[in-house]
């Protein structure tokens, strides 16, 4: 099932984000994976967006994005962009054509919810800062 690479990029300096971009592209082609979206200007439309540009890379598989990520060429690449890019990355499997499963309903059509434990059955008490 094809896998995703998702990057959220913030450029600090430009001249090293072409070096980076370059290293990695070819270290993704030669790992089997494609762009999907390359984008430099987002539009946010919900919530907060703090990145510049936004990436989606897709693989054959995961196994494939794992060989990528940890390939002397790829390794090469991070290190390029040390200190100068700002990366990030998230890993994440495709959903099969027919669509993903949705969670069981109740009677009233709302999704089934276990019931949380009380405080002292289990539950632990809320963290103060």
């Amino acid at each position: 099932m094809p896998a995703y690479v998702i990057v959220n990029v913030d450029v600090l300096d430009e001249e090293a984000a072409l070096a980076y971009a370059s290293v990695a592209q070819k270290s993704i082609l030669s790992h089997g994976g494609r762009y999907l979206v390359a984008g430099s200007t987002p539009e946010p439309v919900e919530g907060t967006w703090d990145s510049s540009r936004f990436v989606v890379i897709e693989f054959p598989d995961m196994d494939r994005i794992r060989e990528w990520y940890d390939s002397p060429e790829y390794r090469r690449a991070r290190e390029i962009r040390e200190g100068k890019v700002r990366v990030g990355m998230l890993f994440v499997e495709g959903a099969p054509p027919e669509g993903f499963s949705l969670p069981a309903q109740d009677p009233s059509g709302g999704p089934r919810a276990e019931p949380r434990p009380e405080r002292g059955e289990g539950r632990p008490a809320p963290k103060s800062c």
